[in-house]
């Protein structure tokens, strides 16, 4: 028995078949196209996300036994509209990344309107959010959202998107960990917000109906979906399914996925925990006994730096070159490299920073920058954590690591050192897929509970904190004022 688990993330959708004792029977994986029509601006075409999803879970499914369920986990924030009838999509979905809102969240801040904002949403103004790229839609492409308005064109996140797609159009609906992303849900009355609504000038009538993250979202459509009729039975957005995936059950527990960016997330209970740093309060899921929420650092860059350096300066060919050719030198020889492609997110949250580079000298190497930007990743990761354990009032005990990058052995004996406690890595490094599969299978019976759930989880790799170099950090934290000072050059 298994649960084809499909995670449609920022470049491409992985779909995972996942066993009875969470082991990754089979795997499937297709990009698709970043579009970059102006500075700034990020898009995706959802028929591009969908039709790598139909070639992603044909690649799984081959040769497998039929899964019981289906879940869904996604890139969060992503604004995506598409015909209610006929579920084309009449313009690009706007990706999380997109930072075109930022005169539309400055203008919404010098209202006043931002203290209020983060009261019902936990958020903050942010491009980085669902609802003021809506906002933006309403003012700069009319036609379109006229449509909305109409009724004819409906909108959500990745996630209700596929839900539509694959159910042939018979559902719209999200969860609350993805609508708690939008700056339009309350996370305290646990619903869509009428007051936001208005705000944002969003119909209400437009978003998908609320339904709890393990739960029932229809039935796949067998002429839309290889042939398949299965239970779509647990969504989740992608931080919050990964720490479902990690197990992360228990209040103060934590997890830091490193992928296009890194998240790190402490499970906070049933209590809304409100952080005054820079963090985010988010919900975590809903399996049937009330919201979980979670705290949550959001740092924008931090895989894509490393593909940076292999797409932009062409200084590595792959990836996993990245750490024995740090490995070559001792230190980043004085070279700080802050990865302000986007803009920083937490918990400086300053979208005008540029990424930055200082301490060059003649003697820096492309090892240096390299290790440098390992250096980066968990310089940023601490500076959420510090914030995080003071705002949360507990002390981590440990850091679970997952994502593409927690494969890399220096970055985690980088971050541990940093963090000064405990890095676990997992055998299933995939959790976001994981996560969205337990969600699913604990609708469909496949797990009985969270109990049941750890039992799976097992220990790849254990890294114990070493000497930390604090200098190292001053330089970064000098690095990052020069970032935040580009715009106004200061």
């Amino acid at each position: 028995m298994s649960v084809l688990a499909i995670d449609a993330g920022t470049t491409g959708v992985t779909a995972l078949t996942v066993t009875e004792d969470g082991r990754i029977a089979s795997r499937g994986y297709q990009e698709f196209a970043q579009h970059f029509p102006q500075p700034g601006w990020v898009e995706h075409a959802p028929e591009e996300i969908w039709q790598a999803t139909l070639s992603a879970c044909r690649d799984a499914l081959r040769d497998q036994q039929t899964p019981v369920a289906v879940g869904i986990t996604n890139q969060r924030e992503t604004a995506v509209l598409w015909d209610r009838r006929t579920l084309a999509a009449p313009r690009r979905a706007i990706v999380w990344q997109d930072r075109r809102t930022t005169s539309v969240c400055d203008r919404l801040r010098n209202e006043g309107h931002e203290p209020r904002v983060s009261e019902l949403t936990g958020l903050r103004l942010d491009p980085y959010f669902t609802g003021t790229k809506l906002t933006w839609l309403a003012e700069n492409d009319q036609d379109t959202w006229k449509a909305v308005t109409d009724g004819d064109v409906v909108v959500g996140t990745v996630d209700s998107y596929l839900v539509a797609r694959l159910t042939a159009g018979r559902v719209h609906a999200t969860d609350p960990s993805n609508a708690s992303r939008t700056l339009l849900y309350d996370i305290n009355a646990g619903e869509w917000s009428d007051e936001l609504c208005d705000l944002l000038r969003v119909p209400k009538a437009a978003l998908p109906e609320l339904r709890p993250s393990s739960s029932d979202f229809g039935r796949t459509d067998a002429q839309a979906f290889l042939g398949l009729d299965l239970p779509i039975a647990g969504i989740a957005g992608d931080q919050q399914a990964a720490l479902f995936g990690q197990a992360c059950y228990d209040e103060g527990t934590s997890k830091c996925t490193y992928g296009t960016g890194s998240f790190v997330l402490v499970n906070t209970g049933h209590t809304p925990v409100r952080s005054d740093a820079g963090l985010l309060t988010t919900v975590a899921w809903d399996i049937g006994d009330g919201l979980v929420y979670a705290l949550e650092g959001a740092i924008f860059v931090t895989g894509a730096a490393v593909q940076w350096l292999r797409d932009g300066l062409g200084i590595i060919g792959h990836a996993a070159e990245s750490e024995p050719l740090a490995r070559t030198v001792d230190d980043s020889g004085g070279v700080v490299f802050v990865p302000a492609l986007t803009g920083l997110g937490a918990p400086h949250w300053d979208p005008d920073a540029r990424g930055t580079i200082v301490g060059i000298t003649r003697g820096t190497s492309r090892a240096h920058l390299v290790r440098a930007t390992l250096e980066a990743i968990a310089f940023e990761v601490r500076d959420v954590v510090d914030v995080m354990t003071r705002d949360a009032g507990v002390a981590l005990p440990e850091l679970s690591v997952d994502g593409g990058a927690a494969a890399n052995d220096l970055l985690c004996e980088l971050q541990s050192a940093q963090l000064q406690v405990p890095v676990r890595r997992p055998v299933v490094a995939e959790t976001t897929a994981l996560g969205a599969a337990f969600l699913a299978g604990l609708a469909t019976g496949v797990w009985s509970d969270t109990d049941e759930l750890r039992s799976t989880w097992q220990l790849d790799r254990r890294f114990e904190p070493g000497p930390r170099d604090d200098a190292a950090y001053a330089r970064w934290t000098e690095g990052v004022r020069r970032s935040r000072g580009w715009a106004t050059g200061s």
